[in-house]
């Protein structure tokens, strides 16, 4: 098993992923391709769920737009990934943040982490 995590580790992209976790909000630089052109687009929103392992590891991001929620599920492994930045850490009690979804307004942030702990 060690071995499978190890090249696991060595085929994925996961070299400029930094650590967060569910409740974080970040900016994830993604390479959008349509047709020949190439472009990066930001998605800037947070974090409410992390899942799976390996190569098979993924994450949820969610945003509000023009007043309609926007998830998107990012593989850890893509190689569309062109950088992601922690914006703020978020202090949460639960692992997957679905009640967000129903939420709205100001009943839909999340606490800042102090880092005095």
């Amino acid at each position: 098993m060690n071995l499978i995590k190890y090249v696991e580790d060595q085929l994925l992209n996961t070299s400029n992923i930094p650590d967060f976790s569910a409740g974080d909000t970040i900016i994830l630089s993604y390479k959008i391709i349509e047709g020949t052109k190439e472009r990066v687009q930001d998605f800037r929103g947070d974090v409410i769920n992390i899942r799976g392992e390996g190569k098979n590891k993924s994450f949820t991001i969610r945003k509000i737009s023009n007043g309609v929620g926007v998830e998107r599920i990012i593989p850890f492994s893509s190689l569309n990934i062109v950088e992601i930045k922690v914006v703020k850490k978020g202090s949460v009690r639960r692992a997957k943040l679905f009640y967000l979804r129903k939420l709205s307004g100001k009943k839909a942030r999340i606490k800042e982490a102090t880092s005095n702990r």
